[in-house]
């Protein structure tokens, strides 16, 4: 009985021990397959070593390549020889890629979408600087290989590359900087209908192949990783089997968007900082003429002039905050600080000239005051926005028109000559003026690295600082030399000589009304002046005077200019 119980207990025992082996040996595989159905995986899981960390950059791990990439492009031969397409005579050019890349359900594999800007393709006849396709296609990216063909979508569909276009500031200050300094829209539009890729979509099968390689930062001067494409497009005949025009080897380099980021913000700084000094320099200028005779000394169209190239420059910037979200705090603050320069210190310095230029009747009535000014205004910003018409319509010729906008100064020139004014504007509001207004323009068609990725013109940018230059030498002699002193005096007018000789006595002496003090009419003539009107003053206190008044001190004359 006992050994019966004993048998019992260790067949039970063998039983629990055989049920627990088979799920050990049956069960445990079973629930290490189990993860194919719950995740599918694709050809590239049966042999890609994956990381245990999903964002490990390893030799096999996924790039990013969406970004704006900048190279060049160039045919094999060094003649095209296409017989469909003659109008590609250059042979080589620059090109801009915009790629975005998403992750589609098959591992290793990115669907990609993008734009290729292809500059300096066809000749000057045609007037077309360049073609841009739209292009579409697969990343493979365990084997670093990109395949795209031309995106056959119609004009106005918009997909997700355009999505990161709008958003992307390298290719918006691109778009910006080709609408406002490079071509009109309507010219663009004119182009992009009568260039040849029309044809070419209509005719080729557009194919590329290229490879992803990756520059490390120490190769590139210390910045950020980045992206290196080169590859080879063709165009295989749709109709025949001739190709539409030989391979073409491409090569370009990711661009970091922060630098761009970064210049246009310290392009604004720039802005910013220029527009505290233009403060500043109206205030000394304002202090320098601030009494009525100093006013009427100044040219009003030369103030209005500088208002009007700010109020541009305003308008300008806020555009370019307004489509470049992303930088719109940075170009807002700059179009503010613009804004106060033009709108609160220039037209009130315009005002006071105005004012001071006008004669005032004692029985003037106050809407007549009104109407004269209501026409100033009307003027003013009737000229702000005949200009921007006059720039639209002729857009070609904008370099030269901003050219003649930096010619502020020669209506402060003629006047000085015509009234013989006696220093209206202090050195310093000259030369710091200069400086300023030339900053901007030498920035946008000077720098080879500024941000609106226009290219230099070093003969314009000599030919405005030569010319505003002159400008200001021009107005420096005439304060320190005379308003005349640079004119033949056989063709100059007339005028009033304060050292005109006079009959004096022996010992005859008279008193200065201004200092009241007595003049010694025995010493030298240059010691003393004589009005018109036969009154005797001392030679500075009467020019002080006229600094404020052109009226006799004595008998409230008026005065000639000294």
């Amino acid at each position: 009985m006992g050994q019966m119980k004993s048998w019992n207990f260790l067949s039970i025992l063998f039983r629990i021990l055989f049920g627990l082996w088979c799920i050990f040996v049956v069960i445990w595989p079973v629930n290490g397959l189990r993860p194919l159905r719950q995740r599918p995986r694709s050809w590239g899981d049966e042999w890609l070593p994956l990381g245990k960390d999903e964002h490990e950059l390893g030799p096999f791990s996924s790039w990013n390549i969406t970004g704006t990439y900048r190279g060049n492009w160039k045919f094999l031969d060094s003649t095209n020889s296409s017989s469909k397409f003659p109008d590609f005579r250059k042979s080589n050019g620059n090109s801009i890629l915009e790629l975005v890349s998403t992750p589609t359900k098959i591992t290793g594999v990115h669907y990609v979408q993008g734009v290729i800007i292809f500059h300096d393709v066809f000749d000057n006849e045609h007037d077309v600087r360049g073609a841009q396709i739209r292009v579409e296609g697969v990343y493979i990216w365990p084997f670093r290989q990109l395949r795209m063909v031309a995106n056959s979508g119609k004009d106005g569909e918009f997909g997700q590359e355009d999505d990161y276009l709008l958003s992307n500031p390298y290719h918006l200050l691109g778009v910006f900087s080709s609408q406002v300094f490079q071509e009109s829209p309507r010219e663009k539009i004119w182009k992009r209908k009568h260039s040849p890729i029309y044809e070419m979509e209509k005719h080729c099968n557009i194919e590329i192949a290229a490879q992803i390689s990756r520059v490390s930062s120490r190769q590139n001067d210390g910045d950020q990783d980045k992206y290196y494409l080169e590859g080879l497009m063709e165009s295989p005949s749709v109709d025949d089997d001739v190709d539409c025009f030989s391979p073409m080897l491409l090569n370009a380099t990711s661009v970091n968007t922060e630098v761009y980021y970064n210049k246009a913000v310290n392009y604004t700084l720039m802005v910013t900082f220029i527009s505290f000094l233009e403060v500043l320099l109206l205030i000394r200028q304002m202090e320098h003429s601030n009494t009525q005779s100093g006013a009427a000394k100044v040219s009003l169209l030369m103030i209005g002039h500088q208002a009007i190239m700010d109020a541009y420059l305003c308008l300008l910037h806020l555009t370019a905050g307004i489509l470049v979200e992303s930088l719109f705090n940075a170009f807002a603050t700059a179009a503010f600080f613009k804004f106060v320069v033009f709108s609160i210190f220039e037209m009130r310095y315009l005002l006071a000239i105005w004012k001071a230029n006008r004669p005032m009747n004692n029985g003037e009535n106050w809407e007549a005051m009104r109407r004269e000014l209501s026409v100033l205004y009307s003027r003013f910003y009737g000229i702000l926005l005949g200009g921007i018409v006059v720039m639209y319509e002729f857009h070609k010729f904008l370099r030269f028109i901003l050219l003649l906008l930096h010619s502020f100064w020669i209506p402060q020139i003629i006047i000085n000559v015509v009234r013989d004014s006696r220093k209206p504007l202090h050195p310093h509001y000259i030369l710091g003026m200069t400086v300023t207004r030339i900053a901007i323009p030498l920035y946008v068609f000077g720098c080879p690295h500024n941000f609106m990725r226009i290219e230099p013109d070093r003969n314009w940018c000599i030919c405005l600082a030569l010319f505003t230059g002159l400008q200001a030498s021009i107005l420096l002699l005439q304060h320190y030399f005379g308003s005349r002193c640079f004119i033949p005096r056989q063709i100059l007018p007339e005028k009033y000589s304060y050292y005109r000789r006079f009959h004096q006595g022996s010992n005859h002496a008279t008193d200065c009304v201004i200092c009241m003090t007595a003049i010694d009419l025995c010493q030298r003539s240059n010691d003393c002046m004589v009005t018109p009107c036969d009154h005797f003053f001392h030679s500075g206190c009467l020019q002080r005077w006229m600094d404020i008044k052109m009226e006799c001190p004595t008998c409230r004359r008026a005065l000639p200019p000294a």
